[in-house]
């Protein structure tokens, strides 16, 4: 955005009494809360007397963090390119398209969550420290969110393909291993470690079986009377069939040869095969899907999501999507053991495998700080058409509901309102009410940003906020005194009461200084001067001028003529213009006709016939002597013109 981000500053009020104690509140712009407050800190009890503190409680304090702004901006063009694809593709094509723009919206989650991350290791201060940190967590349980909404709700993968979404998910969002790996394989002798067949196990729960093997082959190097077993569960690894995304098998195949796998893990197990090596046999075990084994390492796993998509792969990879929902919430009992509650990323998790959309929307709006969220989701939920029965009881449905709510929170920041018309755009029922509603509160602080919101009600035929915003423009222009910006901005809003005032004010300038100030503004009115009679007069007045200057005398005293005896100057004005006329009645060759200077000389004695133009007369002699050289000069010039119109021109 344009405008410069900086914080508001702490505003003293003075000359207040600081006898008497007292807390006032008062809603302020942009939905902020004010805080009138004489209580101060022992530090500060000496410090400006009678001068309470101002503070200011912002209803969404999370536009105001720099992270978070970038997530705003970053969306605002992956939503409005969404909005545009006005041409929405059928079926498979249809259905990748979305996904993609899902996982755009994903990747601005995480590059915001990886700047926090690096706020939160450079900054030396605690609190920004554990601020920045609050930040990664929470940008961290929504792309948890998101992606398995994208799962459930938007790539609706059949069973099979399902599982490996959810391994994926896993993967992507449980990653302490990769930190365990690399302590691992930076010891010579790896599978000596400590922490070796831990990062075995995690890799085995996590169903990354080549990752696991090639670890199995350092335990194998590295301890000879243990070749044979790592031979044999390597040989398990390799042969366990997984279904793939990419597969033609079908799921009878699939759980056919499932079932002779799981056969002959049994049958190793039964055997002994593993007995002298307590490692392998937990891992024979786990592909055995044996969940009290697993449950044992809820430690690795450290999430109950991570356990049920464990207990997934090697007890139900065939799962289907309306049979998760049993196994999400056992999985969860399981897990917990009833040691502790359910948190809130726990319900929300459990309601989309749940597939119950309006649930999800419905806690994330609880737990989530702000509307961006649920805003977003919704609106490509929508999309996909999965939010047709939510319509909400007072007329909007949830999608423009929600983005209403996000979009109006937007223009409560300096900056980021303009980010905020798009979202009102594209909600049809209400959108241009709050566009109208909230863009007449936006503070006009400079011209630059006062033409910014004029043209975006140009380009929306707001013709009222349009009228409104000129108008506020033109009077601080006025109390600056710039009467140039101050006519342009009434021209604008088509105010003919306002162009008037300006333009006596035009005028008045000119009877005190001889000039105009201004100039190209008042030579290029063009057909603008007609919106009002003093205006039309300001500009033909300026025109005299200019036909003066070029020696045009003839077609100069024409219009001066015409301007009085159209009487749409000002009263006050008419003896100026008489006075305007005075070079041109001295000059050598007759300019004015003898009908013309009649007319001259009867708008004279209009002005001189008023009652307080007589006393001015009266009491000013240097009135009264412009009055007698007018007089005189029209005398003159009627007799010239008389003797010219009289004579006939020889032949």
């Amino acid at each position: 955005m344009e405008e410069v981000d900086e914080e508001p500053t702490v505003t003293l009020i003075p000359g207040v009494n600081s006898d008497k104690k007292q807390l006032c509140f008062s809603w302020g712009p942009g939905e902020m809360l004010v805080c009138e407050t004489l209580f101060r800190s022992a530090e500060n009890k000496d410090k400006s007397p009678g001068c309470p503190y101002v503070y200011i409680v912002r209803k969404d304090q999370d536009i105001y963090s720099q992270t978070l702004r970038k997530l705003f901006n970053e969306s605002h063009g992956i939503f409005v390119g969404l909005q545009k694809d006005e041409k929405e593709k059928a079926g498979k094509c249809r259905t990748a398209q979305l996904v993609r723009v899902s996982k755009n919206y994903r990747s601005v989650i995480r590059a915001c969550m990886e700047d926090s991350h690096q706020m939160a290791i450079s900054t030396r201060d605690p609190a920004m420290h554990l601020h920045h940190s609050t930040q990664v967590s929470i940008l961290s349980a929504m792309e948890l969110i998101w992606n398995l909404c994208e799962i459930m709700f938007i790539e609706a993968a059949p069973a099979g393909p399902l599982l490996c979404h959810l391994l994926d998910w896993v993967r992507l969002h449980v990653c302490d291993v990769d930190n365990m790996v690399c302590e691992v394989l930076r010891n010579e002798s790896p599978a000596k470690h400590e922490n070796f067949w831990n990062v075995v196990t995690i890799f085995v729960l996590q169903g990354r079986m080549d990752e696991a093997r090639q670890l199995l082959s350092k335990e194998a190097n590295a301890n000879p009377t243990s070749v044979n077993m790592c031979k044999i569960l390597d040989e398990l690894m390799k042969k366990m069939p997984v279904p793939s995304l990419n597969s033609i098998q079908t799921l009878t195949e699939l759980e056919l040869k499932w079932q002779h796998w799981h056969e002959e893990c049994q049958r190793f197990l039964k055997d002994g095969t593993f007995a002298s090596n307590p490692h392998m046999e937990t891992l024979c075990k786990i592909l055995l899907g044996d969940e009290k084994t697993i449950l044992e390492k809820k430690d690795l796993m450290t999430t109950w999501y991570h356990f049920l998509v464990t207990r997934l792969l090697y007890c139900h990879p065939t799962v289907k999507h309306v049979e998760l929902h049993v196994y999400a919430q056992s999985s969860l009992d399981l897990f917990l053991g009833g040691e502790s509650s359910p948190e809130p990323l726990d319900s929300i998790l459990l309601a989309a495998f749940e597939f119950d959309i309006h649930q999800v929307i419905k806690e994330c709006s609880i737990a989530l700080s702000n509307w961006w969220f649920v805003a977003h989701l919704t609106d490509l939920l929508d999309h996909c058409s999965l939010l047709q029965s939510h319509n909400l009881y007072f007329g909007s449905n949830m999608r423009e509901y929600l983005l209403l709510e996000y979009a109006s929170g937007l223009f409560s920041h300096h900056s980021l309102w303009q980010l905020a018309v798009d979202y009102f755009d594209h909600c049809p029922e209400y959108g241009r009410a709050y566009l109208e509603h909230h863009i007449e509160r936006i503070p006009l602080d400079t011209e630059r940003k006062a033409l910014k919101v004029l043209r975006i009600c140009e380009q929306r035929m707001m013709s009222e906020q349009v009228r409104s915003i000129c108008k506020i423009m033109a009077m601080k222009a006025v109390r600056n005194n710039r009467l140039g910006s101050a006519l342009s901005w009434s021209i604008r809003a088509k105010d003919a009461a306002f162009a008037t005032l300006i333009s006596d004010r035009f005028l008045k300038e000119y009877c005190e200084r001889g000039t105009f100030s201004d100039l190209d503004l008042i030579d290029n009115l063009g057909p603008s001067m007609l919106l009002s009679d003093r205006l039309t007069f300001l500009g033909k007045y300026r025109e005299f001028h200019r036909l003066y200057g070029e020696k045009q005398f003839f077609a100069a005293a024409k219009l001066l003529l015409m301007l009085m005896t159209a009487r749409i100057a000002p009263c006050s004005f008419w003896m100026t213009l008489l006075t305007d006329a005075l070079p041109l009645l001295e000059q050598k060759e007759v300019i004015f006709s003898a009908d013309q200077t009649y007319e001259l000389m009867k708008c004279l004695e209009d002005v001189t016939a008023t009652e307080s133009k007589k006393q001015k007369l009266q009491d000013d002699d240097a009135e009264m002597m412009k009055v007698e050289m007018l007089r005189l000069a029209m005398a003159r010039n009627l007799a010239k013109a008389i003797v010219k119109e009289g004579t006939v021109e020889e032949p």
